[in-house]
């Protein structure tokens, strides 16, 4: 398994509020692991709060005595909340600060996933296939059947997100078990990727791009190339 990291501030932006981390070798109990945050806060709060969460819920890993994946993120996921609410509350310029948070941990042929927020994980198979479901007030008029799919990308509270670590003193991850077969590739990324590159582009880059660090370079170039409206980061995984 190989995986690449790639993260960049974009054309519009003066301060990257992603943070990513990506390790093939063991974190605590767990055999890999892989994160995508993208931060939300006025001043320096964003980028504060992603990094912190990151970080946070690393060390979380590390000292977690379970040997199940997913009580082992889920036990993060609720601790990294809670400090992240304790260091908002300590200044004026950090009310409000939160991050989305998408994680992903492979065990053999099963790859287990964590999802707040609207960051995405693709599985590109025979197809590219979304895993998680964004968690944001755009993709619930979808599932209502208020709004077309295709207009939804456009509209101009796409950016508005209904859950977020920080965001409430409960915080709700979606969880996904997938299998994953040989020569499958993951893509992790934040919305400066999606909101600026069709999903079908992306799966070409994925298909045609033989390595994967030539494959993120692209995906986050022609992210810029199209406006580069915010930051933008992948992680491509390779199995």
């Amino acid at each position: 398994m190989n995986a690449y990291a790639l993260t960049d501030v974009g054309r519009q932006r003066n301060m990257n509020q992603d943070y990513v981390f990506s390790t093939v070798k063991p974190v605590g109990n767990l055999p890999n692991l892989f994160i995508v945050a993208d931060g939300m806060g006025g001043h320096k709060a964003g980028d504060l709060a992603s990094k912190f969460s990151v970080n946070t819920f690393i060390d979380c890993v590390k000292n977690s005595v379970s040997s199940k994946p997913v009580q082992i993120m889920s036990d993060a996921i609720n601790h990294t909340n809670e400090e992240l609410l304790k260091l908002a509350s300590t200044s004026e310029d950090y009310r409000g600060m939160g991050t989305t948070f998408v994680v992903a941990v492979i065990y053999g042929r099963s790859m287990y996933v964590a999802n707040i927020g609207d960051s995405r994980l693709y599985l590109a198979d025979r197809e590219l296939k979304q895993v998680t479901r964004d968690h944001s007030l755009v993709e619930e008029m979808v599932t209502r059947g208020a709004l077309d799919r295709n207009a939804a990308r456009y509209h101009e509270q796409k950016n508005m997100i209904t859950r977020a670590i920080g965001g409430d003193t409960t915080v709700l991850p979606d969880f996904f078990p997938i299998d994953i077969k040989p020569g499958n590739r993951v893509l992790m990324c934040s919305d400066g990727l999606t909101n600026m590159v069709e999903d079908n582009v992306i799966e070409r880059i994925l298909k045609t791009t033989a390595d994967i660090d030539e494959a993120a370079t692209k995906l986050v170039e022609l992210a810029n190339e199209n406006g580069g409206r915010d930051n933008v980061s992948v992680i491509i995984i390779e199995y």
